[in-house]
């Protein structure tokens, strides 16, 4: 259950490239870290070498980085000797064992698996709300974990921070739909497992879930299921608030877990205090990332949005409510969860001298 791995285009490869840093992808062959091999390569991202580890099921794989092809390697402690930047796009298990070897061997951290919260000078982080608040991050010589901000805190913080500059926002309450690419291949597979188990009336597979997601709406994992549905749900809203800013609208959010394979989608409902002027709100909303349709025949889809960079959007007055608007919006995870990881490494190039480790 691949379809949604992007080839990697036929550009410029590395080789051709200025080689200015080393960089490390540990879970290379998981979905995003394919999704940031793939984004480092589109981004011309300045790296000498990037090296691609990752667990025992998946030593020797051959992976494309541009026009070359790289073996994934054991995560060990050397491997990260004189590299500049480890991305950990791997589960929170394998981050939580090797991360410490990365940073002791002085290399930058930025963290996709959100387990590293908690440690001493780390920060959440998301460029794009950075730049839509207008702040600049002072440089660190020595700086903490990064940890990339959940792709639906991003979209959120986004759209409700330009959101008010239509009017004021009284009450903001979303609806928020969780893929199983969440989860990994792991998650993508029990998916597709449980829908084939579910038509030829099979046993399903709960490993992952310990629910049935197939075919179904829930609003809870089963007991065995880590993380639970509620603990993602707790994280968006702590990323929301800690990128969006304490001046922002306070959302309320529920989160479900969608019987669809990637995408996030989200319903969000705003009430401001004037009636709602849907032409004002389109022109606040519309910017960089975000595309709004032009049509009702076209409005966004997890499906649509797959290999897309942008959030998409569609606005709609409530019919009941004259003060109250709702967003519908859709968004490629694995891809917004990439960029805001590349981006990080970008801001934290001052601070480090051209391929040395400080």
């Amino acid at each position: 259950m691949n379809d949604f791995i992007k080839p990697t285009p036929g550009s410029t490869g590395l080789a051709s490239r200025g080689k200015l840093y080393r960089a490390a992808i540990v879970g290379a062959a998981s979905l995003k870290g394919k999704e940031l091999a793939e984004l480092l390569n589109e981004r011309n991202f300045p790296a000498a070498d990037i090296r691609l580890l990752d667990d025992d099921e998946s030593l020797g794989q051959l992976e494309a980085m541009g026009d070359e092809i790289s073996f994934i390697q054991r995560v060990r402690a050397e491997q990260f000797e004189h590299v500049d930047f480890t991305f950990f796009a791997s589960d929170q298990e394998s981050t939580r064992r090797s991360w410490r070897d990365a940073r002791d061997a002085g290399s930058a951290i930025i963290d996709l698996s959100a387990v590293l919260e908690d440690q001493p000078g780390a920060t959440v982080r998301s460029l794009w709300i950075e730049r839509e608040r207008g702040q600049v991050a002072p440089p660190e010589l020595q700086p903490g974990p990064c940890v990339t901000a959940h792709p639906l805190a991003v979209s959120l913080a986004l759209l409700l921070l330009r959101a008010r500059k239509a009017g004021v926002i009284r009450r903001a309450v979303a609806t928020m739909f969780e893929p199983a690419s969440e989860h990994g291949q792991r998650g993508m597979d029990e998916l597709h497992q449980q829908t084939v188990n579910l038509l030829s009336f099979q046993p399903l597979p709960k490993d992952v879930f310990d629910a049935q997601v197939a075919f179904n709406l829930v609003a809870r994992y089963g007991q065995k299921s880590h993380p639970a549905l509620d603990s993602v749900e707790a994280r968006v809203l702590r990323h929301y608030r800690l990128i969006a800013g304490a001046d922002a609208p306070q959302p309320s959010l529920m989160m479900l877990q969608a019987p669809i394979f990637h995408g996030h989608a989200l319903a969000l409902f705003l009430e401001t205090e004037a009636a709602a002027d849907m032409a004002e709100l389109s022109r606040a909303l519309a910017g960089d990332h975000v595309v709004i349709t032009g049509s009702d025949e076209d409005t966004p889809s997890n499906v649509s949005s797959a290999g897309q960079s942008d959030i998409q959007l569609w606005l709609k007055a409530d019919p009941s409510q004259p003060n109250g608007a709702w967003l519908w919006a859709a968004a490629d995870n694995l891809r917004i969860s990439a960029i805001t990881a590349v981006e990080c490494a970008e801001s934290m190039m001052a601070t480090r001298p051209t391929g040395k480790i400080q």
